[in-house]
């Protein structure tokens, strides 16, 4: 979570980041979704943005799931923003990142009408040079990655919504052959990768999705290198297809694989109860139906946290598309991906029932006393564990009406044999002493 930094002169620093007790807070030590999605045979992934592959966000990405895809850092216009000048910085470091973290990489994406360089944009080609082009690029991109990338996200959105072509520099210039070519020329880049066509709104039986499973059915007959078919899935709350666990089937009857790779279900803002039940009742609907088909390979939500979501700025007026809040705090829709890949979780008391405040009693040059409120309004607690973690270095020496464990910069204090309960209106409080050099952020707590 995003720690709030406090000023070295502070003696008194009442830090209230009273955290909404959405959800247990026993998740972190839950078993993680990527151990849950292994055990049924699936991938759930999360798009990621390089830069940010530290913190919680690190930890998260690191922990929760088993596979990413670089939300931008592979498309063309990222890797070669002038012509012949590759950049691979960020690509590089989430790759590195996933290898580090046992997980699989899904690239994206590969030949897209969308976020390419001016300079191809803007060109004047023959047919020729443009096929000389793509080729290369396709070439140099996928043999840079070989034997490290799982699945490529080859061709992206090559439909309209009425199951017609898509009118692109890529149809335009070479005709609907593009797709099978693209194909073609990864997979001898990379033979062993997983060659996927990637589009939105094809996640139900429809014009659109009926083209490409034409055009799956087409390529495979003529022996074209094709593995899957990519359902972006962005939805909005309460709209799931009905038909989302038929279209998967019939795309894997035709002999390939299905992925969701993009799933988020964004709502009207403000979020309220109701609107995250229901999300949370889609996200379930959807990995289930995944699930439920041997040969869907598994679920990539298009950012985990809110704050790292595509929404706000793309449909004004809606967000909160994914399973994390703005603060990575689980939410329901977490809990339902959880028990849709066979899980069990607890249900939570109401959205701000109970939350915890941390504060900074006293400060002085190489220590502080630190005290911890736990209320609830709306609910109780029979029991508590507040956990938190330190941004930087501090150590607990100390403590008071709880018994409190460190290990790293992971703080967990549960209630003492008398104060473990919490009525619907009341309030614990406990206290530590610690030390701390150089800084003193104050840091968010959970319950659980």
């Amino acid at each position: 979570m995003r720690s709030l930094r406090t000023g070295l002169s502070l003696a008194a620093v009442a830090g209230s980041l009273a955290l909404l007790f959405t959800a247990p807070a026993a998740h972190a030590a839950d078993t993680p979704l990527r151990d849950l999605a292994a055990a049924k045979g699936k991938v759930i992934g999360t798009a990621v943005t390089g830069s940010k592959l530290t913190g919680t966000y690190g930890d998260l990405a690191g922990a929760q799931f088993n596979s990413l895809t670089p939300g931008n850092a592979m498309k063309w216009g990222s890797v070669e923003p002038t012509q012949g000048s590759f950049d691979w910085t960020e690509a590089d470091q989430i790759v590195a990142f996933a290898q580090a973290h046992n997980q699989q990489v899904r690239g994206h994406t590969l030949v897209w009408h969308n976020q390419n360089p001016n300079w191809l944009t803007n060109g004047s080609w023959t047919s020729a040079q443009l096929g000389s082009l793509l080729q290369n690029h396709i070439t140099t991109e996928v043999s840079r990655y070989k034997g490290r990338i799982t699945a490529w996200d080859v061709v992206n959105e090559p439909f309209n919504e009425d199951g017609t072509y898509r009118s692109t520099i890529w149809y335009n210039g070479l005709g609907a052959d593009y797709i099978a070519n693209a194909l073609t020329w990864a997979h001898a880049a990379d033979p062993a990768a997983k060659l996927y066509i990637n589009d939105y709104n094809v996640e139900g039986v429809n014009a659109k999705s009926t083209a490409l499973y034409n055009l799956v059915k087409d390529l495979k007959g003529r022996g074209v290198p094709i593995d899957g078919v990519g359902l972006q899935a962005h939805l909005i709350v309460g709209q799931v297809p009905a038909t989302l666990q038929q279209n998967i089937q019939r795309f894997s009857d035709l002999g390939v694989d299905v992925a969701v790779t993009e799933l988020d279900v964004r709502m009207a803002l403000p979020a309220d109860s109701a609107k995250l039940a229901q999300q949370a009742a889609d996200f379930k609907s959807v990995v289930a139906a995944c699930v439920a088909v041997t040969r869907c390979a598994g679920v990539t939500v298009w950012g985990f946290a809110d704050s790292d979501s595509w929404v706000p700025g793309t449909f004004p007026g809606y967000g909160a598309a994914t399973p994390y809040d703005d603060n990575y705090a689980p939410k329901p829709a977490y809990y339902a991906i959880v028990e849709a890949l066979g899980g069990t979780t607890t249900t939570p008391p109401p959205s701000g029932a109970c939350s915890a405040t941390y504060s900074v009693q006293s400060q002085w040059n190489t220590g502080f006393t630190g005290q911890v409120t736990v209320s609830c309004s709306g609910a109780s607690l029979s029991s508590w564990t507040a956990n938190w973690t330190f941004g930087a270095g501090q150590r607990i020496t100390q403590a008071w009406n709880a018994t409190c464990t460190q290990s790293g910069s992971s703080v967990s204090c549960a209630n003492a044999s008398y104060n473990g309960s919490v009525p619907d209106g009341g309030s614990v409080t406990f206290g530590f002493n610690g030390s701390w050099s150089g800084s003193n952020p104050v840091p968010t707590v959970t319950l659980g």
